[in-house]
């Protein structure tokens, strides 16, 4: 990570810097359980409309009835598999119908098959799937549909400092990657290369990041995706941001952490949420309180 500054937190949203309202819709993936449960939440609680999407329709479902036995009223669920496309097209078209279009994704939906001191890159191509390409497809898919307001529309990747460019050892990869004429082919080219290298027993030797390295390179490649599109649509009213929660007490940490899903869900939510004045693009953002923010 690069250019770090300290900026202050943004956690208590004030009134006077709302700009959003009971129209504002924020859609959420992975967020029947975990952070992106706590997401929704926090939207509903602030009074967006939230839709909650997860994999699993009955599990979903409940998650959606929890929210609303709370009285968040605000909350809407929909099916969505970011693995399939059939999944993406459905929910796509039932998103532009219910409500027109959207002005927040969160892309929270993520996988890993590691205990935490363990490396095994046996589901590496699912991982991949789920934590890069899927997202990916989503968006792309799902930029027709952003408002583009005056306020700016806003993406926020949920990632990890796993997948920092540091992580990397190979100077090949980490030179295509921190190449400021990046495109999203040489992303998938990167990737590629990682799958095959699994493929034929070779990943070790070959300068990947050393920790959780199907899980790592799925967050590398999605930090340089966010890089790449930000620039994309720069000064076209779409900010497109990572956040790295940190150790947070999920499943994904088998319950280990050092904070709760709520307080990395306010620090998401209130990152989607900075008055349009504060709102910068291309960033990846880490930690809580006064908070780090450096170039992706």
């Amino acid at each position: 990570m690069e250019s770090k500054e300290i900026i202050s937190s943004p956690a208590s949203l004030s009134s006077s810097a709302r700009w959003w309202g009971g129209d504002t819709v924020a859609v959420v993936t992975g967020a029947n359980k975990g952070i992106g449960f706590a997401v929704v939440k926090r939207f509903a609680e602030l009074g967006l409309t939230a839709v909650l999407t997860a994999r699993d329709v009955e599990k979903g479902k409940k998650a959606t009835e929890k929210l609303r036995d709370r009285g968040l009223e605000n909350v809407r669920f929909f099916p969505l598999d970011v693995t399939e496309a059939d999944s993406i097209k459905t929910f796509v078209s039932w998103l532009q119908t219910t409500f027109g279009g959207l002005d927040i994704l969160v892309n929270n939906a993520g996988v890993s098959f590691n205990e935490i001191h363990e490396n095994s890159v046996g589901f590496a191509e699912t991982v991949i799937k789920t934590n890069f390409q899927g997202p990916r497809q989503l968006t792309e898919s799902l930029l027709p549909l952003f408002r583009l307001s005056s306020s700016s529309s806003r993406i926020l990747n949920i990632s990890s400092r796993l997948g920092s460019i540091n992580k990397v050892r190979n100077l090949k990869i980490k030179a295509t990657l921190q190449n400021e004429r990046l495109s999203e082919e040489e992303i998938q080219g990167v990737v590629d290369m990682f799958v095959q290298d699994v493929k034929e027993g070779r990943w070790r030797s070959q300068g990947w990041p050393e920790i959780w390295t199907d899980y790592s390179v799925s967050k590398l490649a999605l930090n340089a995706y966010a890089r790449v599109l930000a620039k994309r649509f720069q000064g076209r009213r779409l900010s497109v941001n990572c956040f790295c929660p940190g150790f947070t007490r999920t499943s994904l940490t088998r319950g280990q952490g050092t904070h709760s899903r709520d307080a990395a869900a306010e620090v998401a939510v209130s990152l989607a949420l900075l008055p349009p004045h504060r709102l910068s693009t291309g960033r990846f953002f880490l930690g809580f309180g006064p908070y780090n923010k450096s170039r992706l």
